[in-house]
């Protein structure tokens, strides 16, 4: 019995797949000799291969159009980026060639959208969807660009409050969308998302505070984001159900609403097993607006999407060396790699995350059960288990050159989460840092430490500036 690595990943996947294929022993990534970026590079590395971001939108509008065509639906598909998912300039850029729009989540984003169209990356056409909890530095900014002529700038409201804010700051006509709170999973601590309006609240909002405005803003968009993604299940075709038939109540009333934003959720390879039928979940999408909306005699939406682990999760992959290895008792056997787990993969250790882990080299050598652990001292800085299989599997450690270690598709929220470089989540800022203590006649005094965090400081590290 042949029991190298090579034969376990055939036995059991199909292999080799897209983006994957050994050549020469040693793995190949969309086509990228991998050693030989080791050789040059070293690692840990960070590996971003910008071709797949536009691989991944033009899959999606393909199937978008291909669903269109088969149900003769009647409204149009927007593509957005979640910037989120990666605020890089050299991201956001790569995706706006292939002719698509923008989502926002917090104040520095606008900043962002700003710097884009200076350099002409896009223009007072584009959408922008402005959506999150907004505090009024963001709502300033989106007034800006609205009384810029961003005339394709939606702010989504995300509570009744947020209005007033518009209705004082613009000076032109405008959009808005409503955020609709999404009920969560059943296995959520809580049951329902603490972003957007209750549904039964939406059409008295409307009554009581849009309409009759309509020269001066307009609602023209239905906005649904479900935390756990886009999946072929009871909870999301009754989620996305229910705002599909609050539109079309809103849509008798309410003739200036022409949209619905599913937005994002798609899922992406994190295991060579990954089974996922894309254009089988937009058919099911477009076919159940278009019934709906026949059954209320009313015209069918735009479908607008944001994107944002789709679009930049798999063009990025992590590459390790393993540095040592260690037996620790009679099961378990710890494979040391030259990082941390925690602070460049951090989704591992925060929510259980599992990436798609091969290894570059050796595949012709025996495999084992392992552990892979990171250098820091924290305890919960490790890897054990796999998508498919809650156990880990590589090629034993022989003579010669290291055993390389590759997670891919990890293109989507790591650098963000872990700080990288100092970019933080969403962009949210580091708070200013106050110290209190005693001063050298013992008086506790306090002062300021440190500032809290510019957005030009952000799009600096991020390469906007």
């Amino acid at each position: 019995m042949n029991n190298t690595y090579q034969e376990l990943v055939k036995q059991t996947f199909n292999f080799p797949q897209e983006g994957f294929q050994v050549t020469d022993g040693y793995l190949e990534f969309n086509g990228l000799d991998i050693k030989g970026l080791i050789d040059k590079y070293g690692t840990p590395m960070k590996l971003t291969y910008l071709p797949k971001i536009g691989m991944q939108i033009k899959k999606a509008k393909k199937m978008f159009a291909a669903a269109f065509k088969k149900h003769k639906y009647q409204g149009q598909y927007h593509y957005c980026y979640c910037t989120k998912s990666s605020h890089f300039s050299f991201i956001v850029e790569e995706a706006l060639k292939h002719e698509i729009h923008l989502e926002t989540s917090y104040a520095y984003d606008i900043e962002i959208i700003k710097k884009l169209y200076a350099k002409k990356k896009v223009n007072k056409d584009t959408y922008i969807i402005c959506n999150g909890y907004k505090q009024k530095p963001y709502t300033q900014r989106i007034a800006n660009l609205l009384n810029t002529g961003f005339k394709n700038v939606i702010p989504v409201l995300d509570n009744k409050d947020e209005l007033q804010q518009y209705k004082k700051a613009v000076k032109v006509p405008f959009k808005l969308g409503i955020r609709v709170a999404a009920e969560e999973e059943p296995n959520f601590p809580f049951y329902t998302s603490r972003l957007g309006f209750r549904p039964r609240d939406i059409l008295e909002f409307y009554v009581d505070k849009i309409e009759g405005n309509e020269d001066r803003f307009q609602l023209k968009m239905l906005h649904i984001f479900l935390n756990k993604g886009i999946k072929d299940d009871i909870y999301y075709w009754s989620e996305l159900n229910k705002v599909i038939n609050l539109y079309c109540q809103l849509k008798k009333i309410c003739p200036e609403l022409d949209s619905i934003n599913i937005g994002g959720g798609f899922p992406i390879k994190h295991s060579l097993g990954f089974d996922y039928d894309y254009q089988f979940m937009i058919n099911e999408i477009v076919r159940n607006i278009k019934t709906t909306c026949k059954r209320n005699n009313v015209p069918m939406p735009d479908i607008f999407t944001e994107f944002g682990s789709y679009t930049v999760g798999e063009s990025m992959a992590h590459i390790y060396s393993v540095i040592g290895q260690k037996m620790q008792n009679d099961r378990e056997i710890w494979y040391m790699i030259d990082s941390s787990f925690i602070t460049t993969l951090p989704d591992t250790w925060g929510i259980g995350e599992r990436f798609l882990m091969l290894p570059i080299n050796k595949w012709e050598e025996e495999y084992q059960r392992v552990v892979l652990g990171g250098i820091t001292c924290d305890s919960h800085d490790y890897y054990d288990s796999e998508e498919h299989i809650n156990e880990v599997f590589l090629p034993k450690i022989t003579n010669g050159e290291p055993l390389y270690v590759g997670f891919f598709h990890t293109g989507a929220y790591q650098d963000q989460i872990s700080g990288y470089g100092g970019i933080k989540h969403c962009l949210i800022p580091s708070p200013k840092h106050i110290i209190v203590g005693h001063d050298k006649n013992g008086k506790l005094v306090d002062w300021l430490y440190a500032k809290e965090q510019t957005a030009q400081s952000m799009l600096k590290i991020l390469g906007y500036m």
